[in-house]
């Protein structure tokens, strides 16, 4: 049984040393912070003429049971094809998944001090992406691009979600394994699970992982209570909970070996102790269900292999997509796996992003990373919104777990910070990650000197004026 792993059998570390991110309401992962820390819900409100001029049909807008708000994502038509060496009918064919997830991954790399083109390792790619609408809504109408039938190789390559990591793994000269992973909703931490397996395997020296979906065309949705949100709110582990509410964006995350990036001296954000990934099988009432067996064992391997006792993690960022049949399943399942060795009740947090920004279909495992690794740096839990009285079907007083729904102080018995991450997929693909604080960094004073210099570099004038802009602010 994959729960009967010994709690000493711990794996190789996994260091992260990248984050990027865009995401509604966030341009990257500070503003991101920001509007965790502040309880902010990223949706946009929509009139019904800005949809119609988005590719929203009339009859979809003026359905009684359509919602005119959706978390979107700002900018990502906007793409600076120079910078990668493309031209701009290339970026105008591309699906902006794509190219959003280029830039992330870019923005990941630089985050943590690597070029890749002066890096001598090899950088593999773990990507997932949402469906390519793009070439249907926009390329084929296009009669210009569309209908010229010498370019369906140039189409093909620049919109099947199967290029979103190859085409990284090309335009940064990466030579580490280069691989696009689908499992729906969990895709990008089964793509996390996937890169952290292949360092220690050996197979690369670092790697990008992540994941990135654009709801296209960028408007809002149908209502569809217990499904999707019939008011655009996501409402986690509530009694009101009736839907999720999908969203766009990316995440990317820069994955070392722990061992490595110690040596290397690199900024470590956080520590992976620990990752797992399994299905459900057939035990569960369809397809589309979640089952509590198929989470129990993925999030009691991840566990195990971390060779924690769970009564060290002390916060949990569920999937919680805000139905209210889903919330209970996992919540039964974190539980089982919790509460193995101990009678104690209620010392872990519990949350979801989704209450801030939405489900971001293949993202949202990533991005709930990069909440948790924030959170862990900056030392506070933030508040799960839209929370006010718990689902009737969660007894939360029978398990380990609070709904943190106040920012709070992150503190511990003495011990790092530590905490777990679910993202579970249509399907039954499940992923568990336990991750923990970055260790202390041994700190050699500076010598003292009047002044510092602050070097700034760019590939275009333009680039370098905004570079040294956005410094000053």
């Amino acid at each position: 049984m994959q729960n009967d792993i010994p709690a000493d059998d711990g794996v190789e570390p996994i260091a992260i040393v990248g984050l990027a991110a865009r995401l509604p309401g966030a341009a990257d992962v500070d503003e991101f912070w920001r509007n965790l820390v502040d309880g902010v819900e990223s949706t946009t409100e929509l009139t019904r003429e800005e949809q119609l001029a988005r590719g929203a049909q009339p009859q979809e807008v003026d359905d009684p049971g359509w919602v005119n708000r959706a978390p979107l994502v700002e900018g990502y038509d906007e793409f600076d094809a120079g910078l990668f060496g493309m031209t701009t009918r290339e970026a105008e064919i591309t699906d902006p998944q794509h190219r959003l997830f280029l830039e992330t991954c870019y923005t990941a790399l630089q985050d943590a001090g690597y070029d890749p083109g002066r890096y001598d390792g090899a950088v593999g790619v773990y990507a997932g992406t949402g469906g390519n609408l793009y070439l249907h809504r926009n390329v084929y109408r296009n009669k210009r691009v569309g209908g010229n039938p010498h370019g369906a190789v140039s189409l093909a390559t620049g919109n099947s979600p199967n290029y979103v990591a190859t085409n990284v793994s090309y335009r940064l000269d990466l030579r580490g394994p280069s691989l696009t992973v689908h499992t729906a909703c969990s895709t990008s931490l089964v793509a996390f699970h996937l890169a952290c397996e292949a360092l220690r395997n050996g197979e690369c020296d670092m790697a990008l992982a992540g994941g990135v979906n654009i709801e296209l065309p960028h408007v809002g949705y149908l209502g569809m209570d217990g499904f999707t949100s019939p008011d655009g709110r996501c409402r986690p582990f509530d009694a009101a909970a009736n839907g999720t509410v999908w969203g766009s964006g990316v995440g990317v995350t820069l994955l070392k070996r722990l061992s490595d990036a110690i040596a290397d001296g690199d900024t470590i954000r956080a520590v992976v102790l620990g990752n797992a990934i399994n299905n459900d099988g057939a035990g569960k009432v369809g397809f589309t269900a979640p089952s509590i067996d198929g989470q129990m064992e993925a999030v009691a391997q991840a566990v195990a292999l971390a060779g924690v006792d769970p009564r060290s993690i002390s916060y949990v960022e569920a999937h919680g997509t805000g139905t209210a049949l889903g919330d209970p399943i996992e919540v039964a399942a974190l539980s089982a796996v919790y509460t193995k060795d101990t009678d104690e009740r209620g010392w872990c947090g519990i949350g979801s992003v989704k209450s801030n920004i939405g489900h971001l279909s293949q993202p949202s495992g990533i991005v709930s990373v990069i909440k948790t690794v924030l959170a862990m740096e900056h030392g506070l839990i933030p508040p799960t919104i839209n929370y006010e009285t718990p689902n009737p079907a969660i007894d939360f007083a029978d398990t380990p777990f609070y709904v943190a729904n106040t920012l709070t102080k992150w503190d511990t018995d003495g011990g790092p910070r530590r905490a777990g991450v679910s993202s579970f997929g249509i399907g039954g693909t499940n992923a568990h990650v336990v991750l923990e604080e970055a260790p202390a960094a041994e700190r050699n004073e500076p010598p003292a000197r009047p002044a510092h210099l602050l070097q700034v570099s760019a590939k275009t004038p333009t680039a370098l004026d905004t570079a040294v802009r956005r410094l000053a602010d």
